[in-house]
């Protein structure tokens, strides 16, 4: 009996001592959340790109609504996207990370060399210009000018300006960057930029006594370039019926537009319409009866 009961004391203490093992080699996984400020004790950057250009991304929610844990018990703390955002993505581009390279600031988008087709998801009306006006940039990749998303270039970084007084802004009053051979202004254009490309005859016209003189470019070259009107849509009947069938077309004798009292003299530049040619001599006038005649 003795001996039975100290059998039974070993075994007890064997037990309670294999159990003990066990415990201190598989302790308990804890049970304690990180909370956003124990994030930022190693990842400072995060929190100031959200704060700074978080976008939809700067709200209440905390670091763990997004990152669900952390290794290792987490092995993919970085989420999908699609976690939050339903529906079609905007372009396949080696994932959402093509263009949102980071996610933290979600609109600050670079693009790399030579990007056109993420651009079409969204800019349609912009490639369709490009493509119906033909110029030099319709052969461009979209990212050639705008390497950071949203961002306009100023033209003078590849365009020389007409004038040197011009400014980025005076650009835009005529040309527009998808379609700038497509030049279209407002009534309210002033004549000097005009006369930065068409100089010869806008000196022509401040030194012409004629009434013209005193009118602005756009009066008579109307919204859009190279309009050339017509005379009679101001000068309905300008001369008697007689001299009108003689000469029906008023180039005839105006043979300068920008400067029509200067009618006996050769076009020097820009005619009234199409080219013009030298003035020819006249011939003499036939001898009336009994007049001297020059020898």
């Amino acid at each position: 009996m003795r001996v039975a009961k100290m059998l039974n004391l070993i075994s007890a203490f064997v037990l309670f001592a294999c159990i003990g093992t066990a415990a201190a080699a598989d302790p308990a996984q804890p049970t304690a959340t990180l909370s956003s400020s124990d994030c930022v004790k190693c990842h400072e950057k995060p929190p100031k790109d959200i704060a700074a250009a978080g976008g939809k991304h700067k709200t209440e929610v905390t670091c763990q609504e997004c990152h669900l844990g952390h290794p290792p018990k987490v092995k993919k703390p970085i989420p999908l996207c699609s976690q939050c955002h339903e529906g079609k993505p905007h372009f396949k581009l080696q994932g959402c990370l093509g263009c949102h390279s980071n996610p933290h600031t979600p609109k600050l988008i670079k693009f790399g060399n030579n990007v056109t087709d993420p651009c079409l998801t969204c800019h349609t009306p912009q490639i369709e210009k490009l493509r119906s006006f033909k110029s030099k940039h319709s052969a461009l990749a979209c990212s050639f000018c705008h390497n950071v998303h949203g961002k306009i270039p100023d033209c003078t970084q590849c365009h020389k300006s007409h004038s040197a007084d011009m400014v980025q802004k005076d650009c835009k009053v005529c040309h527009q960057a998808h379609m700038p051979k497509d030049v279209a202004y407002k009534a309210d254009t002033p004549t000097k930029f005009c006369a930065a490309c068409h100089s010869k005859a806008a000196k022509l016209l401040a030194s012409s006594p004629a009434k013209h003189s005193k009118l602005a470019c756009v009066y008579c070259h109307q919204a859009k370039h190279k309009t050339v009107p017509q005379c009679t849509q101001c000068h309905v009947k300008p001369h008697p019926a007689a001299i009108m069938a003689k000469f029906p077309k008023c180039s005839e004798c105006h043979s300068i537009a920008h400067d029509l009292n200067r009618w006996s003299q050769p076009a020097a530049a820009a005619p009234a319409t199409g080219e013009a040619k030298p003035a020819e001599k006249a011939a003499p006038a036939p001898a009336r009866k009994g007049a001297p005649v020059k020898k």
